[in-house]
Formats: C-alpha cells, sequence, structure tokens
C-alpha cells in the first residue's frame, strides 16, 4: 500500500477520511488546526465532497457532529483541551443520547502549555462521560486508530474520544495507508425517543450507559492498542507508558525494555492487567503526558504492597511534558550532556507582525488611557493577546475566549472605570456576542473593541465566521447606530482614532468601536495569490 510522511495530525485526518468519513466539524485551535486543514486541502485536491467548514466554536462544532451521526453518517469533531471546556455541554450528553453513525471527538492536548492558557488532560472528560478514550503513541496508530474508533462508535453505539498531544501531533513519522471504506449510507434515527432527553428517557439511558461499563471495560482489555510484555519472573519494577511516552521509553532501551512494560493506548485503565503487573513487581513506574490520570487510579485498584511512582511520587516532573531525558532521569539511567547553546543568546518573545492592525488600536488606547487613572483593560484569545507584551504592555487581564466583554462588565458593575474590551473577530462570533448582549441589555458603561483583521489570526489564517457581519451582529444585538463606530487602524488615522475612543470613553453607556484591516500575513498571501491566478490567465 501506499506510504505517506504525515504529521501526526495529518495521519488522524487521513484515517478519518479513509475510514468512511461524511464530515469534519472544528474550530480552529493549536494542536488540532491542520486535522481539519488537512481534510480541507484532500478535498480540493480530489474533488471528495466531504462537509470541511469552520464552525463558530467548538460547541457549535460538537452538535453538528452529532446531527451527523443522527442522520447515520461518520462524523469527527477536532479541538484543543480548552475548547471541550465549551464543548461539554453536548459532548456529555452524546454518551447520553448515544451514536448512530460513528462519531469521533478528536482533543489535541497542550502538555508545556506551548500556546494555551492550562495543562489540562482531556483523559479525564473522557472517563467523566463513561465512553472509551484512545490515545495514539505513534503517526500509524493514529491513522490504524481511526477507523477502528468508528468501529467501535458504532458497536457500541456511543461517541469515542481520541485525546493526542503537542507533541505527537505535530512529529511526522511514515504512515501505511489502507483501502478507503466508502462512506455510511443516509439513515437517520427512527421510531424511538432515545434522543429527546426529558428526564424520564434521559434516566433510562443513563441506566444502559451504566450496563454497557463491562463490556467497554473489556473492550480495553482486549485491545490491539494495549500490550503487555513481561517475562514469567520477579522484577524490581515494571512500567505503564501511557500513548506517545511508550516511545520515549522504548528509546532509553534500544536492545529492549528489561522490565514487564504495560502500554496503554486505550481507556478504561486495564485494571486486571494492572493487577497481573503488579504481582510481579516491588514498584510501578507510570509514564504519561499530562495529569496523573493513571497513577491516581493505580493507586486506587491495587491492593498489593507494590509501590506507585510517577508525577505524584516526584519521580516525574509534576508540570510540563515528558520527554526521553526526562524518563531516563526517572528510569536511573544517565543522559548525555548537552551542550548550553543558548547562554549567550538572549531569548526573543513573540510579537505582533509589523505593520499588524492591532499595533495601531494599542498604540490608540495607551494614548487615551494614559490620561484615566484607574483604566483597566480587558483583553481575550487570539494573537492581539500580545498587546500585553512589550511594547505595549496594554492588558490587564486574559483568562478565556470571550471573557473580554463579561470581565468588563463585572468590573465596571463593581465601579471601574474606565473599563475597556478588546476582542478579536473571530474570538467575538466564538462566545463574545452573548457577552455583549449583557451589556447591551443594561446599558453598561464599557467601551467594546472588535478588532477585526478579516481572519482566524492565531491560528494561521483560517475563515472567520463573522467576516463582513459586524455591525449588523452589533445592530440586532441592541448596540445603537451612534455609538457603533468603524475606525481604520493605520498610523495616519491616529488622531482620528484616538478621537473616537476618547468620546465612547466619556459616553457613559454601551459603545463598539470595529478597528477593521486585513492580517498582514493573509494579505501577503492573498496577493501571492492573485498574481499566481494573473500569470495562469496570461499562460
Amino acid at each position: 500500500m501506499e506510504k505517506k510522511l504525515f504529521l501526526g495530525d495529518e495521519a488522524i485526518a487521513r484515517g478519518a477520511v479513509d475510514a468512511g468519513l461524511s464530515g469534519v466539524y472544528a474550530y480552529p485551535g493549536t494542536p488540532s488546526t491542520e486535522i481539519t486543514e488537512y481534510i480541507q486541502e484532500y478535498c480540493k485536491a480530489t474533488g471528495k465532497k466531504l462537509h470541511n467548514r469552520w464552525c463558530t466554536n467548538e460547541k457549535t462544532a460538537m452538535e453538528a457532529a452529532l446531527g451527523m451521526s443522527f442522520a447515520g453518517k461518520r462524523a469527527l469533531v477536532c479541538m484543543k483541551h480548552v475548547g471541550m471546556n465549551v464543548a461539554a455541554d453536548p459532548f456529555i450528553n452524546s454518551s447520553i443520547t448515544g451514536v448512530n453513525g460513528g462519531l469521533v471527538v478528536l482533543v489535541a492536548d497542550d502538555p508545556s502549555m506551548h500556546s494555551s492558557q492550562d495543562e489540562q488532560d482531556t483523559r479525564f472528560y473522557g472517563k467523566f462521560a463513561l465512553i472509551p478514550v484512545l490515545e495514539p503513541s505513534s503517526q500509524q496508530e493514529a491513522y490504524d486508530m481511526m477507523s477502528y474508533a468508528y468501529d467501535l462508535s458504532e458497536s457500541l453505539k456511543l461517541p469515542v474520544l481520541m485525546r493526542t498531544v503537542t507533541r505527537l501531533a505535530h512529529s511526522r513519522g511514515v504512515v501505511e495507508l489502507k483501502e478507503a471504506r466508502p462512506e455510511n449510507g443516509l439513515n437517520p434515527v427512527g421510531g424511538s425517543r432515545d434522543w429527546v432527553l426529558l428526564p424520564a428517557i434521559a434516566k433510562r439511558r443513563y441506566a444502559s450507559l451504566l450496563e454497557r461499563q463491562p463490556e467497554i471495560m473489556r473492550l480495553a482489555v482486549e485491545s490491539p492498542f494495549n500490550s503487555y510484555t513481561a517475562e514469567a519472573r520477579r522484577f524490581e519494577m515494571g512500567i505503564i507508558a501511557c500513548g506517545n511516552t511508550f516511545n520515549y521509553v522504548n528509546e532509553c532501551f534500544p536492545d529492549g525494555v528489561p522490565f514487564p512494560i504495560l502500554k496503554i493506548s486505550q481507556y478504561p485503565i486495564p485494571v486486571e492487567t494492572i493487577r497481573t503487573l503488579a504481582e510481579q513487581c516491588d514498584s510501578i513506574m507510570v509514564f504519561e503526558d499530562g495529569q496523573p490520570f493513571v497513577e491516581e487510579q493505580v493507586k486506587g485498584v491495587l491492593a498489593s504492597d507494590c509501590v506507585i511512582r510517577g508525577r505524584l511520587t516526584g519521580d516525574l516532573p509534576r508540570q510540563g511534558e515528558l520527554n526521553p531525558d526526562i524518563v531516563k532521569t526517572a528510569l536511573g539511567i544517565p543522559t548525555l550532556e548537552h551542550p548550553d547553546v543558548a547562554k549567550n543568546v538572549v531569548a526573543r518573545p513573540p510579537a505582533l507582525c509589523q505593520g499588524c492592525g492591532h499595533r495601531s488600536v494599542y498604540e490608540a488606547i495607551n494614548i487615551v488611557l494614559k490620561d484615566y487613572e484607574g483604566a483597566k483593560v480587558f483583553g481575550d484569545i487570539g494573537c492581539y493577546t500580545l498587546g500585553a507584551l512589550p511594547p505595549f504592555q496594554a492588558l490587564d487581564s486574559t483568562v478565556d475566549m470571550g471573557a473580554s466583554i463579561t470581565m468588563a462588565k463585572g468590573a465596571s458593575d463593581a465601579g471601574v472605570f474606565p473599563a475597556v474590551a478588546i476582542i478579536g473577530d473571530s474570538t467575538f462570533t466564538h462566545s463574545g456576542m452573548t457577552g455583549l448582549l449583557d451589556a447591551v441589555n443594561e446599558n453598561a458603561p464599557i467601551t467594546v473593541i472588535i478588532s477585526d483583521n478579516l481572519t482566524t489570526g492565531m491560528t494561521g489564517g483560517q475563515d472567520s465566521a463573522g467576516t463582513n457581519k459586524f455591525e449588523a451582529i452589533c445592530r440586532g444585538l441592541g448596540v445603537s447606530d451612534e455609538h457603533l463606530k468603524v475606525v481604520v487602524p493605520l498610523p495616519q488615522n491616529m488622531d482620528e482614532i484616538t478621537r473616537i475612543l476618547r468620546e465612547e470613553i466619556e459616553y457613559r453607556g454601551l459603545s463598539v468601536i470595529i478597528p477593521r484591516r486585513e492580517c498582514i500575513q493573509t494579505l501577503k498571501r492573498h496577493a501571492k495569490e492573485r498574481a499566481a491566478q494573473k500569470e495562469e490567465k496570461k499562460a
């Protein structure tokens, strides 16, 4: 069969397509973005008609994917770990409704917070929802797991959660492709009311979910992605390696791991296998990327004197992703000394691009707010969050998607003046609109800046759901025309921008200012595309 060099994300995407996918639903978020982008490019190159447009947020993505499953088709929903918090309501309830067509929920966690606000571990969500969880250890396994996941989903009539991490998502490996499966035919749910979660029905469905737990456990024990390797003798130590960490352990022992090793890539944890491991060993070292999810459970299921070691015991760092050197240190293996190549290199923090419209917005904010003692600026999630760093240092908070408007309103309710919120165009439609409606309903004395660069800039320039709609959305929510202003954030317009900002701050009610100028990166890209199209026409 054909072989490809794939990112982990690309292997997941192609695995889903080859498993008979009918639609992907996602909101861009590193490190999950490339999954949907691969499917989009695959559809362009092959003419295959799968749903592949970006969604407004992760909740709408989860609900749309559930709707496709209701219709009998196979669906994929993708997000990063913090996006799961947004999608949690439909996600948890999908284990109660069950599924029709296979439904895989792919969540990319970000240990070490390379581009995130926290180190959340999505495996807890799978345990909470009482559904199977898969965690690939390689690009090939990520590809193979997709077909397995859809079959598992349809056999159990449950969604399947698949968790990956940054290191696997953004590293490459050779993947051997398999013959693609055709899409499911249209076959909507009919006849029952299982998907109508009235309390009486939900109680029955929850009881059914609990009844399936022994089967879900059995499938994890028998999973082709879980393996237990050991000789019939006593050992000083055994190892549990979850997902990507299995590779790190194997890197430490080129001639073979000299300890019993349990690889876990399907959950719930295989309890009986863990007990077998404990009977053979004086201690068990648990390697996992993220929180001590398995380590805590192993401590709970073992009644033996076997010592459990890992993140909770200090044998591994409590924070951050693992790597081969950390694993070697934990196993008492000497590590190579790495020259300190960076000791004479000054760290270069990220910064807004030269020519970025957000720069002019922050310059205007700083010019105006220096005249107001006690002014506070509430930021949001996007590349404009870099306004918190030098040279602007303009933000007082950044918490989660959409929080800028509601936090500004709450601070204003407490007496803060002026309270300014800055939010990007994609973040506004993701989860800022409801906060703006709260502000409209009380005519809160805050100034909201929707910094519109006509794209989802932070994750690479994907389509933004509200492009060319923001004035209409604001008017529809009740913002008055008198206090809805659009400006072009350029240095030569600074006098106009600062004048408008000062006027709207002085207005003791809700005002919205929309600075609009295309992202400098997508502007360059679009210019290249137009030039290429002209050359093609000439030819």
